[in-house]
């Protein structure tokens, strides 16, 4: 099964240039060294972040700021922003609709993983990038103190 990294890539991409806004490379390439992935990826997402509100940015200059505080940033907006397929658990389609559970479990799964869906959805729009950003920073602090 593959998993989809974009949701934790665009919170990194938040969360580096929210820490580094006046003291880093915010460059493309800057924040790829710090996901360790391509400055490619990072333009796809930034261009994403920017389309729905979250980010500014400039062609051709690597000065990106946040659209709005870190408190007003919710982890649902980034993952609405970023994830196209918006289902996190997917219902296999191909079974048997000749066999009793075959032709009913897509039914009551899909109702089932609704649910999930929507708790899900609202566990992440209470979770803020600023609660993230300060977990990153108390962390580091951490680490540093070791």
């Amino acid at each position: 099964m593959k998993y989809s990294h974009k949701l934790s890539d665009a919170v990194h991409v938040l969360a580096f240039i929210d820490i580094f806004q006046d003291k880093g490379d915010l460059s493309s390439n800057g924040i790829a060294g710090s996901i360790n992935s391509n400055p490619s990826l990072v333009r796809r997402l930034m261009s994403a972040l920017v389309k729905a509100g979250l980010l500014v940015s400039q062609p051709g200059v690597a000065a990106p700021s946040l659209a709005r505080a870190t408190s007003e940033i919710s982890l649902l907006d980034v993952y609405n922003a970023v994830e196209e397929d918006h289902h996190l658990l997917h219902v296999d389609e191909t079974t048997n609709v000749d066999c009793p559970v075959g032709a009913n479990i897509q039914g009551a799964l899909t109702d089932a993983y609704n649910q999930v869906q929507a708790q899900a959805e609202k566990s992440m729009a209470e979770i803020t990038l600023d609660q993230i950003v300060d977990d990153i920073q108390a962390r580091r602090l951490k680490t540093a103190n070791k």
